[in-house]
């Protein structure tokens, strides 16, 4: 198990936030990985969160909605965008979980400069697309800059029955109440709060990824041993809290 329960809900209220935007059309993809190959990806100051011994690398697309800052109103044109990450699991010395971001590629590249420029995120220029047929959501990225450009990604999946009850798996991988990064030779958690994810089972029809190892990871072996989707969530950002 886990070192410490899940928790479903945010910990933490953001009576004032420095961000909102909404996620829509989110498809999860995970691999198990072993803790120690992650390691050397994570911040000082955090180490891999497991489950059963076992930690995890995601593949995340959706949409970006909206995005703003403070209470909003989120932009009209430049806050709406599609996004791909590749992710790890971390938690720190005050058992606060989080995410790293190894990758965050997205299609505006205002946003990519300031998240790279205010918090240091290895956000990444790319041409995307979201494309939906029905229950059917197809993902597909190339980057442009910086690094080296022509990376691809495109990973089709079908959405299917609502989750009633998410194993505890599925809540330790989805409900991640903010993320760890390393900016200006210190370690920032930057908490987050939205609703209770409504997620569904997902069926993975195709998959031809090369983010996962353009971040530095081996290539996945195999399915992801977990496929879900939700239809997205508003969220919350607080203001960035330094590790001590």
């Amino acid at each position: 198990m886990s070192a410490e329960p899940v928790t479903v809900s945010a910990p933490r209220p953001i009576p004032h936030p420095s961000l909102v935007q909404r996620w829509h059309d989110l498809a999860f993809l995970h691999w198990p990985a072993a803790p120690e190959t992650i390691r050397p990806f994570l911040p000082a100051g955090t180490r891999p969160d497991a489950y059963d011994g076992v930690t995890y690398v995601g593949l995340i697309g959706f949409r970006m909605v909206g995005l703003g800052l403070l209470s909003g109103p989120g932009l009209p044109y430049l806050g709406t965008f599609c996004e791909t990450n590749v992710r790890l699991y971390s938690v720190d010395d005050e058992g606060r979980r989080g995410v790293v971001f190894l990758s965050l590629d997205a299609a505006r590249l205002l946003p990519v400069l300031v998240a790279q420029a205010s918090l240091r995120l290895p956000y990444k220029w790319s041409a995307m697309r979201l494309d939906r047929d029905g229950d059917r959501y197809s993902y597909r990225c190339r980057r442009r800059w910086p690094g080296r450009s022509g990376v691809t990604g495109r990973m089709v999946v079908r959405a299917g029955e609502p989750i009633i009850v998410p194993t505890e798996l599925e809540h330790f991988l989805t409900a991640r109440w903010g993320l760890h990064v390393r900016a200006y030779g210190r370690t920032l958690y930057l908490p987050n709060e939205h609703p209770p994810w409504p997620l569904h089972r997902a069926e993975l029809l195709e998959l031809d990824d090369r983010l996962v190892s353009a971040a530095g990871l081996p290539a996945p072996v195999g399915p992801p041993v977990s496929v879900l989707h939700s239809p997205g969530v508003p969220v919350r950002f607080g203001r960035p809290v330094p590790l001590r």
